[in-house]
């Protein structure tokens, strides 16, 4: 069998997207799920990219299609029930979805890595920490078991976990839910990949600690030049660390900007009431608002825009027509750089 390594040179992750390609680039990606009650569309027709270097964040409420398009770009679907009908997942220019399984196995960890947003479950609770480092390198690159155990207290040490050597025997219960996330922080880097998917790295720590594991990985980003995808529902972890954002609602994209762009002038309806959502300083003894209804069942998803029966703006035309992924332009029509909006009336949401 002929695999990626004799067919194609492997950059170092310092090099990647030097040629000024993205490193991944998502094209019309459909992901389905085959189930008793009928096929679950989780992710309809996804377009995004990524490059060395860059942070891009994914929005949307839980069930959006975020995760499950990171578990497709990982080849970790369960398939069935799981289900790829159309798309292309290009990293470094090559299609992986034509890959055999073989083939992205040697990518997957080496070059593209992931963070779990459960550290204690992704974790195996009867293996010390420093053997499940150190599996990275024993697997990958041969290492005998003591030179990975050194290997795995360098790691820890660069995730700044105190005490590092002492503590590489110790078990996940024996760490705080911070300390395991830099764990899992640290496996993800153990071999130095190109792009980092991070899903909910900060789900269930406080706000003191969600403040040091964003700090890291961004430390880490430029330290490497690695791109990161960033997976959250939280607006407000994103704000000083992405360059761009893609915001998801029942699967599909419905509005992609740089990220200060998306902060001071939302174009979607379902984006500013996201943004509207989050706590401020300024309005204390208000009622916090919130996005009216639930998101739709992804077995019977409203026809027109899916955000429909939630929206606001929402007129006849939304419920019988999607709208595409508008290029959104200033009031005078000049073209804002990065920015589409899949809204009937991103005009109005945006300069209104």
């Amino acid at each position: 069998m002929t695999t990626i390594e004799e067919t194609t040179p492997v950059p170092s992750p310092r090099d990647a997207g030097a040629d000024g390609g993205p490193l991944l680039d998502v094209r019309d990606l459909h992901v389905e799920f085959h189930t008793r009650e009928g096929v679950v569309k989780a992710v309809n027709g996804v377009n995004y990219s990524v490059a060395a270097g860059e942070t891009l964040a994914v929005l949307g409420e839980s069930g959006s299609g975020k995760s499950v398009t990171a578990q497709a770009i990982m080849g970790i679907l369960d398939m069935p029930p799981g289900k790829i009908p159309q798309g292309e997942i290009r990293f470094r220019g090559q299609d992986m979805l034509a890959m055999s399984a073989e083939e992205r196995r040697k990518i997957r960890g080496s070059r593209i890595a992931m963070i779990f947003q459960d550290a204690l479950s992704s974790l195996n609770p009867v293996l010390t920490v420093g053997y499940q480092l150190g599996e990275m390198f024993r697997v990958h690159q041969g290492m005998s078991k003591k030179d990975a155990k050194a290997k795995a207290i360098e790691l820890m040490d660069r995730v700044k976990i105190p005490a590092a050597a002492a503590r590489v025997n110790d078990y996940p219960h024996q760490f705080s839910g911070g300390m395991r996330q830099r764990i899992m922080i640290a496996m993800a880097l153990a071999l130095e990949p190109e792009l980092i998917i991070a899903d909910e790295p900060t789900t269930a720590l406080d706000v003191t600690v969600q403040a040091q594991v964003m700090d890291l990985l961004a430390e880490l980003q430029r330290e490497f030049n690695m791109g990161l995808i960033l997976i959250t529902h939280d607006l407000g972890v994103v704000a000083d660390v992405a360059d761009k954002i893609a915001v998801m609602y029942a699967g599909r994209i419905v509005e992609q900007a740089p990220v200060h762009e998306l902060y001071k002038r939302p174009a979607h309806p379902y984006t500013r009431g996201l943004l509207d959502s989050i706590p401020r300083l300024d309005q204390k003894g208000q009622e916090l608002y919130a996005i009216k209804g639930l998101p739709p069942n992804l077995l019977r998803v409203p026809s027109g825009c899916a955000f429909n029966p939630r929206c606001p703006k929402a007129q006849d035309i939304c419920t019988t027509e999607i709208p595409r992924l508008f290029p959104v332009t200033e009031q005078d029509g000049t073209p804002v750089t990065g920015r589409t909006s899949a809204c009937h009336f991103w005009k109005e949401t945006i300069h209104g």
